[in-house]
């Protein structure tokens, strides 16, 4: 019998030093993509695809995590007051139900791989998922919500993937496959391969659902690539005794953790809102006028 996903872990103790100065006070995660933090975003997806129960891993200066992510008493009873029951009913019913977040302190920054071992004891004997934080995955189907669906058909371990430009390969974290009568397996996985050497165009995505026995392979794991203990090289040697599928991924992923991604994070989810599209798509027709300058142009 194939366990259901119950369980996830949010890896977000990272320092965030691609987006300084913003991160230098603020957690990474906690920037907000139109009027939500990143996160909520990310969590959002993990309780949509049928997750009970969130694992957030957090470092020194997270303390904001977990208080985004509590009861606000003292704003309800403010909001109450001044007569905003709507804007308080909405926070309340989107803050987690009690005992559905709890948070695992990484307390060295020793790599993605130790940061989801760190999570091992609350996450138990069962599969679970990884979300990367700052990978927001927007389709028609949630991206973990179609994992989910392909674990439950199969077992095993899941990881998404996407589709980049050939020329383009060696950027990314490349995945080898091969047949099997159930459908592609990955067989390999080459960060950054030679230009031209790359088996397939298919990159490693920010979503995985993995067997618990990948918590053993993290505890004896070798020190990889800048001394850290990376979540690859445990997943090279499961695919010695276990499956990994892909899962090719066709919505779109915006990398916030990086300054152009996470603005086109912001426009994209945006436009998505009625309230708010008819004026941004005026205001960036405007700009595109003027060759993105905020001046206008001289009479």
């Amino acid at each position: 019998m194939i366990k259901p996903v119950r369980k996830a872990v949010i890896p977000a103790a990272g320092f965030g030093t691609r987006m300084l100065p913003a991160t230098k006070s603020v957690p990474k995660e906690m920037l907000t993509v139109v009027d939500r933090p990143i996160l909520d975003h990310i969590v959002a997806e993990a309780f949509a695809a049928g997750v009970e129960h969130v694992v957030i891993v957090t470092g020194r200066m997270k303390g904001a995590i977990e208080d985004h992510f509590d009861h606000g008493f003292e704003l309800d009873v403010s909001l109450r007051n001044a007569g905003k029951h709507a804007i308080a009913d909405r926070l309340k019913q989107e803050t987690p139900k009690v005992g559905s977040i709890s948070f695992v302190r990484q307390q060295e920054a020793l790599g993605l791989g130790h940061a989801i071992w760190s999570a091992r004891h609350v996450i138990g004997d069962e599969p679970f998922a990884v979300l990367l934080p700052d990978m927001l995955m927007v389709g028609e189907t949630p991206c973990l919500t179609s994992m989910t669906g392909m674990h439950a058909r199969f077992g095993g371990n899941v990881i998404a993937v996407e589709k980049c430009k050939p020329e383009e390969a060696h950027k990314f974290g490349i995945v080898s496959l091969k047949v099997s009568p159930d459908g592609p397996l990955v067989n390999g996985l080459i960060e950054k391969p030679a230009p031209g050497t790359a088996p397939t165009n298919l990159f490693i995505s920010g979503r995985y659902i993995l067997d618990p026995a990948i918590f053993a392979l993290l505890e004896n794991q070798t020190p990889g690539a800048g001394g850290e203990i990376q979540l690859t090289d445990a997943l090279v040697a499961l695919m010695a005794s276990q499956e990994i599928r892909p899962f090719e991924f066709r919505g779109r992923t915006f990398d916030c953790g990086s300054p152009a991604g996470f603005v086109a994070a912001n426009l994209a989810m945006a436009m998505r809102r009625p309230e708010i599209a008819e004026l941004l798509a005026d205001e960036i027709s405007a700009i595109a006028r003027r060759n993105g300058s905020l001046v206008p142009a001289a009479a």
